[in-house]
């Protein structure tokens, strides 16, 4: 099985609690994912819910041509204000394992996400990351830091 990596790296004008109480909300994530994604949090969360480790959390989403898809990730590490995890259980790819870091700086907080991926199905799926599954994977990650940005502004080298 192939396997893909995507390395994003960012810097946002926030306090490293402002940054983790944001993106430790489950339902936050639609809100930094693009709109022709359909992303729907289908877990019965509310605004007050943070991630723990074992944490389920199941999406809908239409990745590609409007077709519905269920997606299940899990939580399955978490280090407070340092980083966490989240893998596929259910959906469409092989492999989903993605690491979110935050490490405070002067003025803010940088944060890395690092993001391995496969794809099922062979030379099948190959070919299909090769055409449009890699280019919509960073699609949706200039997104969200375009998103993430407008939010919370642009951080000051």
């Amino acid at each position: 099985m192939k396997t893909y990596v995507l390395k994003r790296e960012q810097s946002i004008p926030i306090t490293l609690n402002e940054a983790w109480d944001f993106f430790s909300s489950p339902l936050n994530l639609a809100r930094i994912t693009p709109n022709d994604m359909r992303f729907v949090v289908t877990s019965d969360y509310n605004a007050d819910t943070k991630m723990y480790p074992g944490m389920i959390i199941t999406y809908k989403i239409s990745p590609l041509l409007g077709i519905k898809m269920d997606w299940m990730t899990e939580i399955t590490h978490v280090d407070d204000k340092k980083y966490f995890v989240d893998e596929q259980r259910f959906g469409p790819y092989a492999l989903w394992h993605h690491q979110h870091h935050f490490k405070e700086i002067d003025g803010g907080v940088h944060m890395t996400d690092l993001l391995h991926y496969a794809i099922p199905y062979g030379a099948i799926g190959r070919f299909a990351n090769a055409v449009f599954v890699k280019s919509k994977v960073e699609q949706i990650f200039d997104y969200r830091t375009k998103a993430i940005e407008e939010m919370f502004g642009k951080y000051k080298y």
